[in-house]
């Protein structure tokens, strides 16, 4: 496994998204919470190309999966 350490905002640039902390407040707003049934990259909101890299950096358990996984706790607070 790779030991690079990505940022949230790192992640929102990977993903085509605007990476400033107003852009990522939006988002989160936007599409939290995000239903416990719904796995993160089958949510509705994503392109295909955002599923596939967030689908793939989980399953590979690749060097953004950390921040992938921050990602998908912010997406799903006031769930139970």
């Amino acid at each position: 496994m790779n030991s690079n350490h990505h940022r949230f905002t790192e992640l929102f640039l990977q993903l085509g998204l605007p990476s400033d902390a107003n852009g990522i407040k939006r988002f989160l707003d936007t599409h939290s919470p995000l239903e416990s049934s719904i796995r993160l990259e089958d949510a509705p909101f994503w392109t295909n190309a955002q599923s596939t890299m967030l689908k793939e950096e989980i399953l590979n358990d690749a060097d953004w999966a950390e921040v992938v996984d921050q990602l998908n706790t912010a997406l799903r607070r006031g769930t139970s």
